[in-house]
């Protein structure tokens, strides 16, 4: 499922327009943007957490050439899924 898909859905679930539907899943994709960016963590409860995880520099390779690099630091938002959408995976 995609976004615009997500919005289909929400509009015909809940019987709102196309337009309308679209608003609210911006808002919260850029709520839960904002917050990652601000280092928060975010809980769905029943459906996983996001999280910013830290990784330290270190030495890499260029595939192509083999020459080492030096990877800088970075931060990146992790996805961990939770225990009742795993099982319902499953």
């Amino acid at each position: 499922m995609n976004k615009s898909e997500l919005i289909e859905a929400l509009a015909n679930k809940k019987g709102i327009s196309f337009k309308k539907s679209e608003e609210i899943v911006n808002t919260i994709f850029e709520s839960m943007t904002t917050a990652l960016v601000a280092e928060e963590r975010i809980e769905l409860r029943g459906f996983g957490s996001f999280v910013i995880k830290e990784y330290k520099s270190y030495t890499g390779r260029n595939p192509k050439t083999g020459e080492s690099i030096e990877v800088k630091p970075k931060k990146l938002p992790f996805f961990k899924v939770g225990k009742e959408l795993r099982e319902r995976v499953s």
